[in-house]
């Protein structure tokens, strides 16, 4: 079977090579550099004598190149292969990218694992497994270690060594699920090596040096499974945007509370308790207010009670609740209170010489809905009845 030389020699972009065999648009070559989608990582794009390659895939025959279109050539012909430069590019420093942010993930993750790797058109996916719980502090210092190695220009180089080897290594990290073909009916076991940063088991395209791979942007990070951490990334120009952007809304946000960018979280913070300043004084307000507005009820004597009741429109019945039994504490009697809308509410709130409970099970009794409570207060809701109503029989008229 042949396999994909792409891995050992990741820089060739152009080649020339013989035609295997053909069925339909796929084609086998007596040796290719195109890069058959595993482990994480896409197949190449690129052309066979100017017919678009749709996908690279690995079979029992070998590397089978799916075309847009039949192609004109047959087996035994010696075609022109071209490689998509930018994407192939953009692959090879995503995944060392990979690579890099699982170094840093050595200095920082305790009871560290690989759960694998994904290359997407915008981002990058790493899976961590870890009993280090990944908090936004730790996502920093991650994208921080990573960026350090990509400055310090880590050479990268890899080689085939014995699986027994490998397997002994403690600082080699495996995914066999994830690098399928690496290690399967096989001696030896391929290993990418990013000088003193990062071992592992790897059958992906990569670059010579970490200065390659340019900024790394950490985007954000999920939980996919039990135990496991994914953190997403960018590189190249999606990377570049993202962090502009952010460092703009930073910018605007630093403007805005008329501080500076090193200030910011202090002004942000110094903004959460002058809000909650504000929500307690309003809280407050909107209470004096509802005070105000049941002391305005209109009073009706019953049985020698005094009965306050009416109607607030837009007032919430717990707020109205609270207040009512407050009312009542002070002054003693009952207040009623009904809410407006097509099914209004009612609140009743007394000393307990009247019980309130059954001033609500009478009142949903005569026009439906439901509700209930105690002897000193009690909220029905959904009465088949409009406020006026409602009112007219709390009131006895």
């Amino acid at each position: 079977m042949t396999a994909s030389l792409a891995p050992a020699d990741p820089t060739v972009r152009e080649f020339d090579a013989v035609v295997a065999a053909v069925d339909g648009r796929d084609v086998w070559l007596e040796e290719t550099y195109f890069y058959a989608e595993s482990g994480g990582q896409p197949a190449d794009r690129g052309t066979l004598d100017g017919v678009v390659v749709d996908t690279v895939a690995t079979t029992d025959d070998g590397v089978v190149h799916r075309l847009a279109d039949p192609p004109s050539f047959e087996p035994g012909d010696t075609v022109v292969a071209v490689v998509d430069d930018d994407f192939r590019t953009y692959c090879s420093r995503a995944h060392t990218a990979s690579h890099v942010l699982y170094g840093a993930g050595r200095h920082l993750l305790d009871d560290l694992g690989y759960g694998g790797f994904g290359i997407g058109e915008e981002k990058v996916r790493v899976d961590f497994t870890t009993t280090t719980e990944i908090d936004d502090e730790t996502l920093v210092e991650l994208e921080r270690l990573a960026n350090r190695a990509v400055w310090d220009s880590r050479p990268v180089s890899w080689r085939e060594v014995p699986v027994t080897e490998a397997r002994d290594s403690d600082r080699v990290s495996f995914n066999t699920k994830t690098e399928e073909g690496v290690m399967a009916d096989a001696d030896t076991v391929r290993i990418v090596t990013i000088e003193g940063w990062d071992w592992a088991a790897c059958g992906g395209t990569h670059v010579s040096n970490t200065a390659e791979i340019g900024p790394i942007t950490v985007l954000s990070r999920s939980n996919p499974g039990e135990g496991m951490t994914r953190v997403e990334f960018a590189v190249g120009p999606a990377g570049i945007d993202h962090r502009a952007t952010v460092h703009a809304n930073a910018r605007a946000a630093a403007g805005t509370v008329d501080g500076n960018l090193e200030s910011l979280p202090a002004e942000t913070a110094g903004l959460d308790d002058r809000v909650a300043e504000l929500e307690a004084e309003l809280a407050e307000t909107r209470a004096e207010l509802l005070d105000a507005r049941l002391a305005d009820l209109p009073t009706t004597t019953r049985d020698g009670t005094t009965w306050r009741v009416g109607q607030l429109p837009d007032a919430d019945p717990n707020d109205v609740g609270e207040r009512a039994q407050e009312r009542v504490d002070d002054d003693g009697g009952v207040v009623a209170v009904v809410g407006d809308g097509p099914a209004p509410f009612v609140v009743v709130a007394t000393d307990g010489e009247v019980h309130a409970g059954g001033v609500v099970d009478d009142l949903t009794g005569t026009f439906g809905g439901g509700g209930g409570g105690g002897p000193t207060f009690a909220q029905g809701g959904g009465l088949d009845a409009d406020a006026d109503r409602v009112l007219a029989w709390l009131r006895r008229e």
